[in-house]
């Protein structure tokens, strides 16, 4: 099974990932930005792009490397990334219901205020606000039109990330014990 995490900077994917992944037994984090990292050190590089997802490549090869390493691991694979282009959610997501993996697709959201104030305050990461505040808006545009009627949604404007990673968790468990509780896919 795959427990996807989607939403925009500054909603708690990383952080939230690795709660999550403690209260689930037998998963492990895959942080699928490492697959565009590695088309990103291709030399001489891919055509110019601001944002690696548009590379054909990337959706494919992340599907087969989740797919390879279930295969290898089992369990279950949490993935925290932003999907915010509902095409390339469409690759990703059929391209893993291809090999029949389950997906959980939640959404962590967080009004826009609380996402700015997240990002200006992340010691981890640091600010890079120029880059993490150019998708405030596309995220609020994909959750009006698509995303958020294609995952549940976790609003965590006033969870903290344990709180975050639990509901996710029980969530997930909950489905292991009534399989017919999960919310409906498109």
């Amino acid at each position: 099974m795959i427990v996807w995490l989607n939403g925009t900077h500054g909603a708690g994917k990383t952080t939230t990932s690795a709660l999550v992944q403690r209260l689930i037994p037998d998963s492990r984090v895959f942080d699928a930005e490492k697959v565009g990292e590695t088309l990103m050190d291709i030399t001489p590089g891919l055509p110019a792009t601001d944002n690696f997802q548009h590379w054909p490549p990337w959706r494919p090869l992340v599907v087969e490397t989740a797919r390879r390493v279930l295969d290898y691991t089992g369990g279950t694979l949490v993935i925290p990334m932003t999907v915010l282009f509902e095409q390339y959610w469409r690759e990703i997501s059929s391209g893993l219901a291809q090999h029949a993996i389950p997906i959980r697709h939640f959404v962590l959201h967080a009004d826009q205020d609380t996402l700015r104030q997240r990002i200006a305050g992340d010691t981890v990461l640091g600010p890079d606000s120029l880059f993490r505040l150019r998708y405030l808006e596309p995220y609020a545009e994909a959750a009006r039109t698509w995303l958020h009627a294609e995952a549940e949604v976790v609003d965590t404007t006033h969870f903290t990330p344990a709180q975050t990673a639990q509901q996710i968790a029980d969530a997930v468990k909950s489905q292991e014990n009534d399989p017919a509780s999960a919310k409906p896919r498109r």
